[in-house]
């Protein structure tokens, strides 16, 4: 199902978690950026169109400023996410450049989705982008985000971005391979499921557990994201980013993962 979807989609946004994108050191993974990189390549050269949703400026962050690891106070959390936006651009245009691919960048909070002036500003960015053949990266404006204004996660982020850009179908990688009907980390007999069409009976029959248990964003805010995109006709599919050629996977029908539909 996997494979038809793709098929099917010509605009696609693909949200990258932070355990994605960290090496084993917690700093970027170059060679995951570099693959990925390719793997849109190709997608792009078929005729498809693409949005990235990228965590990781605060992994970015932490890669170059350690010494700030153990600081917990906001204002340092926010300069960190600060010092490593740059650092997760510059490493997202090295890996874009060897293909001949221009990126973007786009921060957004969640006041930008609440004005409709700045949503019609923000969707005409979007297209104007993905029509001259460059690749959005957005993200979080963690730097001036507080409680107020906050999104709170990517994997929801992800979900408006695609609302608003009328995305063809959305795809989360993650640090699990789907959706499951118990926590596998838990549960080693635990079973994928591969679709889930009754968004709210998932929600309410699967236990969660935290996001630490569970993927880096939780379960709960990607069954949130899924709801959201599945309100709008927009298919979900959510999948293990960390596999290799994971994209090109998902493309094949080759990679695991649970697709989120409403039909």
């Amino acid at each position: 199902m996997t494979k038809e979807l793709i098929q099917n989609a010509r605009k696609i946004v693909i949200k990258i978690g932070s355990a994605t994108l960290a090496g084993e050191t917690g700093k970027i993974n170059a060679a995951f950026l570099d693959e990925f990189a390719g793997q849109v390549s190709a997608l792009i050269k078929a005729g498809k169109q693409i949005v990235i949703v990228s965590s990781g400026a605060q992994v970015a962050g932490l890669s170059t400023m350690d010494k700030w690891a153990r600081k917990r106070d906001l204002h340092y959390r926010q300069a960190l996410c600060a010092v490593g936006q740059v650092e997760l651009m510059g490493a997202w245009r090295r890996a874009f450049e060897r293909f001949g691919i221009r990126i973007a960048q786009i921060l957004l909070t969640r006041d930008d989705f609440g004005d409709n002036n700045r949503t019609l500003n923000m969707r005409n960015t979007l297209f104007t982008l993905v029509d001259e053949g460059i690749v959005p990266i957005i993200n979080e404006n963690d730097t001036v985000s507080v409680e107020e204004i906050k999104i709170g996660d990517n994997d929801n982020l992800a979900a408006q971005s695609a609302i608003l850009w009328s995305a063809d179908l959305l795809i989360l990688f993650s640090d699990i391979d789907g959706l499951y009907d118990r926590n596998p980390r838990e549960h080693p007999d635990a079973e994928l499921v591969k679709v889930v069409r009754d968004l709210a009976s998932a929600r309410k029959n699967i236990g969660a557990g935290s996001a630490g248990d569970f993927g880096t964003g939780g379960i709960v805010t990607k069954l949130e994201a899924a709801e959201r995109a599945a309100a709008y006709g927009i298919p979900m599919i959510l999948a293990h980013g960390g596999r290799k050629q994971a994209l090109q996977g998902l493309a094949e029908g080759t990679q695991q993962g649970t697709v989120f539909t409403a039909d």
